[in-house]
């Protein structure tokens, strides 16, 4: 049903001025994951976001992340450079305010989520997953996390995901009792539909 409905939005007569779709969720809710199917599936492209720390084997700057010193970064704050930053695990993470785009995606924590809020951007639509906490613990232990690291998370995710912190997000999506796949197409239809309701879509 749901790529009947993404088909039949898509074969409309309307030609969408796409928006940019925020991700938001605790630990292990999905939404890393559902960010690479929108890019799989839908061609929705992920947000490469900044950071101070150190790049990984396997990285590669500009793709994975804009990699800069503490010192640049520190200086885009100044600068106004950011929608949102985030100090953690004494490294600076943000995303700058110039890949806000078209067809692109972001997956952030509860504070940058209310930054992009703050925004009051129609191009922008907002999502948070929802899955319980016994659940999301046993995804952190089935992809090899430290236990005691995965119940400090939980605990952290408890305070930074309370309902106040969420509220305003426009739809919340079920990563509890639905597989990736299926959270990809609610998330994509909805994104379409909430462009055609606030009229970014032209004739």
């Amino acid at each position: 049903m749901q790529k009947e409905i993404i088909s039949s939005l898509l074969k409309s007569q309307k030609t969408y001025n796409r928006g940019m779709i925020v991700l938001a969720g605790a630990s292990a809710s999905g939404k890393t994951e559902v960010a690479k199917e929108l890019a799989k599936r839908y061609g929705i492209t992920k947000v490469i976001t900044t950071t101070t720390r150190n790049i990984r084997v396997g990285e590669v700057n500009g793709r994975d992340y804009f990699f800069v010193s503490k010192e640049r970064f520190e200086e885009m704050i100044k600068e106004g450079r950011f929608v949102e930053h985030t100090l953690y695990n004494e490294n600076y993470y943000g995303s700058t305010k110039d890949q806000i785009a078209p067809n692109k995606c972001v997956v952030i924590d509860p504070k940058g989520l209310k930054a992009y809020i703050a925004l009051n951007d129609p191009n922008i639509v907002t999502f948070f997953l929802d899955s319980k906490e016994e659940t999301r613990y046993a995804r952190m232990l089935q992809r090899g996390d430290n236990p005691e690291d995965a119940k400090r998370r939980i605990e952290h995710d408890r305070t930074a995901f309370k309902p106040e912190n969420v509220a305003d997000v426009d739809y919340h999506a079920d990563s509890e009792n639905f597989n990736v796949e299926e959270v990809t197409d609610y998330i994509y239809k909805k994104y379409l539909q909430i462009l055609e309701s606030r009229k970014l879509a032209k004739k």
